[in-house]
């Protein structure tokens, strides 16, 4: 019986050796991988198509629409309430006066929008620490930060022009005023929501307080963190063109400018400082995008664009 089975053992080795087709057979899976490699590579680009084309379609139509109500709608007496994309590029943009007025302006309200928003971030992260460490801390705290959020900062103007003068100090507290509440209440949410099992784990090892924000709250906050500073930068943007609007005591920056333009009826200088305004607000948002995704991108999808 033994004999039998080892001879019909080494006849099928022999077989197997013999049949060209047998040799080929490993093979045949190991190729299949390198013809389906394109599919992965098919989809990401047709993602990334998918992400980039309908921006470029939608800024399309809204330039349609732009020179339609312009030409269309608009006779040539009022064509100053919309007047054409390029003749504000042409007599705007491309006027070395009127961008190196823009550019000075525009270096003032980044001064103020960096300056506020670096004290918010501070501030916020502070507050939202602190509330995280004891509930009654909480309970005591954030319905203030609620009250800061909701009280109208034009009712404060003459109050924050009183105290504070009418200067830079003004215009950087309303802009750490406008973009304080994201990093708080961000923050807070993301030092909370540390899984229950986790904290349970470091509590049980008799972990201090100050080590388990350390090396566990701390970290699994950085993505809410990082998305509270991407929505307080844009914020920080609009408080540094209010607070220009209304504190003008010094050097003008892209609000009083605007101000300007408005009662001057230079309509195609006014929209090209709006644009730098928006393109400044932009650029901002996208950095804090980017550095919230080269810090957790590898372990947290942070937004993926």
């Amino acid at each position: 019986m033994t004999a039998t089975v080892t001879a019909a053992t080494a006849s099928s080795v022999a077989a197997n050796a013999a049949s060209p087709g047998a040799a080929a057979g490993p093979s045949a899976p190991d190729a299949a991988p390198t013809g389906g490699a394109t599919g992965p590579a098919k989809a990401r680009g047709t993602g990334k198509a998918f992400r980039i084309v309908p921006p470029f379609v939608v800024a399309g139509l809204i330039v349609a629409l732009w020179y339609l109500v312009s030409y269309g709608l608009l006779d040539a007496s009022r064509r100053f309430l919309l007047p054409p994309l390029h003749s504000i590029f042409t007599d705007a943009f491309m006027n070395a006066d009127t961008m190196g007025d823009i550019g000075l302006s525009l270096g003032r309200t980044a001064f103020v929008t960096l300056t506020g928003l670096a004290i918010a971030i501070v501030l916020g992260i502070a507050w939202a620490v602190a509330m995280s460490q004891a509930r009654w801390l909480e309970t005591s705290l954030f319905p203030y930060a609620v009250v800061l959020q909701c009280i109208p900062v034009l009712a404060l103007v003459p109050l924050i022009g009183f105290w504070f003068g009418f200067g830079y100090p003004a215009r950087i507290i309303v802009c750490i005023m406008i973009s304080l509440f994201p990093m708080v209440s961000n923050t807070l949410f993301g030092l909370q929501s540390v899984g229950k099992a986790e904290l349970e784990l470091f509590k049980l090892h008799g972990t201090r307080r100050a080590v388990i924000l350390k090396k566990l709250q701390f970290p699994a906050a950085l993505p809410a963190i990082f998305a509270g500073m991407r929505i307080s930068a844009g914020l920080s943007v609009v408080g540094a063109i209010v607070g220009d609007f209304f504190f003008r005591r010094g050097d003008p920056g892209l609000g009083a400018l605007i101000s300007t333009y408005q009662s001057r009826v230079q309509s195609v200088e006014l929209f090209a400082a709006i644009f730098t305004a928006a393109l400044f607000g932009v650029v901002i948002f996208m950095f804090f995008g980017w550095l919230g995704r080269r810090v957790v991108g590898k372990w947290h999808d942070f937004g993926g664009r």
